[in-house]
């Protein structure tokens, strides 16, 4: 079970209080906003991509929306998600749990700069009723990220939110 990987993953960081696990859904960026009680764009969504046929996740803030010719200029080509019937199989979570935690080898994760206006996310933690409450240098260090990108559009660099 992948809720199950990502606890002890963050039981072993010293973080397992952290892993909030939900009795609504948390599928979608409003859902879990809902569920955990902050602003839909504090969510931390995990979006699974293939580059040269190799799976990478992007972890973007939730108001943000990916843009093609950004994606294309960092990437070096077009925007082609997984097939959702092919995500588990490829990252090892399941659509509406995909989080850049407790990953299948060889998974590439990048975290895009809408991020950065906060101080604090909730990324999925490996199912559809789970979050992980992180700073960002916490998901920073946590993702094992690659790097940080700028592939989004759609939200603005001002304006981060008190902590909810």
């Amino acid at each position: 079970m992948s809720l199950e990987r990502v606890r002890q993953y963050f039981e072993q960081a010293g973080l397992g209080a952290r892993v909030l696990v939900l009795e609504q859904s948390s599928a979608t960026v409003e859902q879990a906003a809902q569920a955990i009680g902050c602003q839909p764009k504090q969510i931390a969504k995990t979006m699974s991509f293939l580059v040269d046929d190799a799976p990478v996740l992007l972890v973007t803030a939730g108001d943000a929306r990916v843009d093609n010719p950004k994606y294309k200029r960092v990437f070096h080509q077009k925007a082609k998600m997984v097939p959702r019937e092919q995500v588990e199989a490829s990252v090892g979570h399941a659509p509406g749990g995909v989080c850049p935690f407790a990953i299948l080898p060889g998974v590439t994760v990048y975290l895009d700069v809408s991020l950065k206006r906060f101080a604090q996310v909730y990324p999925a933690a490996g199912d559809g009723h789970s979050a992980v409450r992180l700073t960002i240098e916490e998901l920073e260090e946590h993702a094992n990220a690659a790097g940080w990108v700028d592939v989004c559009k759609g939200w603005q660099e001002t304006g981060g939110l008190a902590d909810c």
